[in-house]
């Protein structure tokens, strides 16, 4: 038996492949700004710690202010056209529930975009939570993020594991108390995820299912 049972899972580059959209929201507001558009690799380098850092780093900080109103709006009409669950997601949250266990989504996306996009995959009925960027003043590496999340639960360090893709959820979790098991599905390698202390990192969600002695 795990000894989790409250487990914290990102959404980008974790439970969710967003990317395509994500990229696309950001070339449409770069040539908006009159700026050329980022490569996918650039875009990639640049998320994982809030829009607003992501958009500083592509534009610039001095043109935040600017984006910010041309790429939400887009995103509000956009976000759903490319977004699908990694394989292994739904298993995983399906078998975490079905085991009693508390599951929430613990993400620096847009609160109300990260639960649209749950209802969109059909994953939301297997969450006890979804918090997101904008939700309160805080964002991950925060620990006042990771505490929010945890009270609102019902629940406490001792029993939680964050699932994650980046250096961020890994910094979330040393600074709420917890460990970060992480998948390279998403914005970082095993060696980055290792190196900022990732408790464990696997290639993908089956690997994690099977790390939690949770049914094939």
């Amino acid at each position: 038996m795990s000894r989790f049972s409250t487990y914290l899972f990102d959404l980008d580059g974790t439970l969710v492949d967003h990317f395509a959209a994500i990229h696309r929201a950001h070339s449409h507001t770069m040539r908006e700004l009159g700026l050329p558009p980022p490569t996918p690799e650039q875009v990639r380098a640049a998320v994982g710690a809030g829009l607003e850092v992501a958009i500083s780093r592509l534009a610039g900080p001095e043109n935040v202010a600017r984006a910010l109103p041309i790429y939400r709006p887009y995103w509000d009409r956009t976000m759903l056209d490319d977004v699908a669950l990694y394989p292994g997601a739904r298993e995983l949250l399906s078998a975490l529930h079905g085991s009693g266990a508390k599951l929430a989504v613990f993400t620096n996306k847009h609160g109300p975009s990260s639960r649209r996009i749950c209802e969109h995959l059909d994953i939301a009925r297997f969450l006890d939570g979804n918090f997101g960027a904008t939700d309160t003043p805080w964002l991950k590496p925060q620990p006042e993020f990771a505490q929010h999340a945890l009270t609102t639960l019902g629940r406490d360090a001792a029993s939680t594991l964050l699932i994650g893709d980046s250096i961020y959820d890994v910094a979330a979790a040393r600074n709420g108390g917890f460990p970060a098991w992480c998948v390279t599905t998403g914005t970082h390698n095993e060696a980055e995820l290792l190196a900022a202390g990732a408790e464990r990192v696997f290639p993908d969600l089956f690997a994690v299912a099977r790390a939690l002695n949770l049914p094939a």
